[in-house]
């Protein structure tokens, strides 16, 4: 009998392991869609309806999953700035203060943005446009903004409190620098717009930030 009940109970954990691996697939396979369908026709005339149909699941499964279109946009700004590491781009920035050098913190937190602002300036530009005729988008892009300028406050207080910031740089201040580097539409307008290379673009603007922010003694560079 307990052989018998073990036989069942690992088919049992089975079934429900591929349930969740399906379930996972379809959830994935309707951000796809969602993704696709609002940067092609934009938030207003992108419907829960056609997401649902294209995704082949019931537009119920979708409200119950994402709760409408500004849930799918929610989602998909989330999976945009998780990046594309195994680890979210957000634990691997908060591990840079670990060790290493200022400049190494600095290229690393630059070669983040590098990685995620390609995802989410697509997003970015459609939650702009809806948020004119949407009230609900429009708490989600003041969202997202929210959190982006919350992380450029741990930043910089990270610099200050390991004596980075110049005497004459608040934290107040290195926030919002912190907050223009990393900007998607700093991206955009460089790299998009002006047809800058990644690797200059990446360049030019650590040594901004570096310019504006760091104490330096005369003639010696940071390290």
């Amino acid at each position: 009998m307990n052989v018998h009940d073990t036989g069942v109970n690992a088919s049992r954990r089975y079934d429900a392991t591929r349930r969740r691996e399906r379930s996972d697939a379809r959830r994935e396979a309707t951000l796809d869609v969602a993704e696709r369908l609002f940067l092609r026709d934009g938030y207003g005339p992108t419907t829960v309806a056609s997401i649902a149909r294209e995704a082949q699941v019931s537009p119920a499964t979708v409200y119950k999953c994402y709760e409408g279109k500004v849930g799918l946009l929610r989602a998909l700004c989330q999976r945009a700035l998780r990046g594309s590491g195994v680890t979210p781009a957000e634990e691997r920035s908060d591990a840079l203060h670990a060790g290493g050098s200022v400049v190494e913190v600095l290229e690393g937190w630059q070669q983040l943005v590098v990685e995620v602002a390609p995802r989410i300036l697509p997003l970015l530009i459609v939650l702009n446009d809806a948020a004119a005729a949407h009230p609900d988008a429009r708490e989600l892009r003041d969202e997202v903004a929210g959190q982006r300028l919350a992380r450029m406050a741990d930043n910089a207080r990270a610099l200050a409190d390991a004596q980075h910031l110049a005497a004459h740089v608040s934290v107040e201040e290195a926030r919002d620098v912190l907050w223009l580097a990393t900007s998607p539409e700093t991206y955009d307008l460089l790299v998009r717009q002006r047809g800058w290379s990644i690797e200059r673009y990446s360049s030019q603007v650590t040594r901004m930030v570096r310019s504006l922010l760091l104490f330096e003694e005369r003639g010696r560079r940071v390290t």
